[in-house]
């Protein structure tokens, strides 16, 4: 099997590489996150990520670039459902890149985070798999989540506050707002 690994970020990649490596597996990790905002927290995430790479070996391919508006023109009003053109957005890249790479099946980090629609997730990768004919091998890595981020802290690597579009944002904030009122 040769595997292309979405990876939304180092924390995230920390558990999803060493269960795929247990398995026998060598990923060569992927990064296109266009609906990070802002720069400096898209430009984090991938520094963040690059260094962790190379402290594990990890091969890594930077396949895309800072992408506000191409994830806004994708989602194009369609609020409540932005997750889903969130997730074909990069299941697309990476389903692209692996089949113009020679990659036989690709995956994503994405698959740990007990925060994510896994449903919707599954969904999107498997039609990114079908239209450009590479496998979406599934593995539900949320198990190991917690000590994914354990470890992330224990190495000090940057540790993101919310999924990274602007709407994850704006809705931490309104969150934050809302239990501060409460407490008052």
């Amino acid at each position: 099997m040769n595997l292309l690994l979405h990876i939304c970020c180092a924390p995230c990649s920390i558990m999803c590489i060493r269960t795929l490596r247990e398995e026998g597996i060598e990923p060569v990790g992927y990064w296109d996150n266009p609906n990070i905002h802002p720069y400096t927290e898209f430009r984090t995430r991938r520094n963040t990520l690059e260094e962790y790479a190379k402290s594990i070996g990890l091969k890594l391919v930077i396949g895309g670039k800072y992408g506000l508006r191409a994830f806004l023109d994708d989602v194009d009003g369609d609020y409540a459902g932005r997750c889903l053109h969130c997730y074909r957005l990069r299941f697309r890249s990476v389903a692209k890149y692996a089949a113009e790479n020679g990659f036989t099946h690709f995956t994503s980090t994405l698959f740990v985070s007990p925060y994510q629609n896994h449903e919707l997730m599954i969904r999107a990768a498997e039609e990114a798999a079908a239209e450009f004919g590479v496998s979406f091998l599934h593995r539900d890595f949320r198990p190991h989540f917690r000590q994914g981020q354990d470890e992330a802290r224990e190495m000090g690597l940057y540790m993101q506050k919310y999924c990274g579009c602007i709407f994850s944002e704006e809705e931490r904030y309104q969150k934050r707002k809302k239990n501060k009122e409460a407490q008052a």
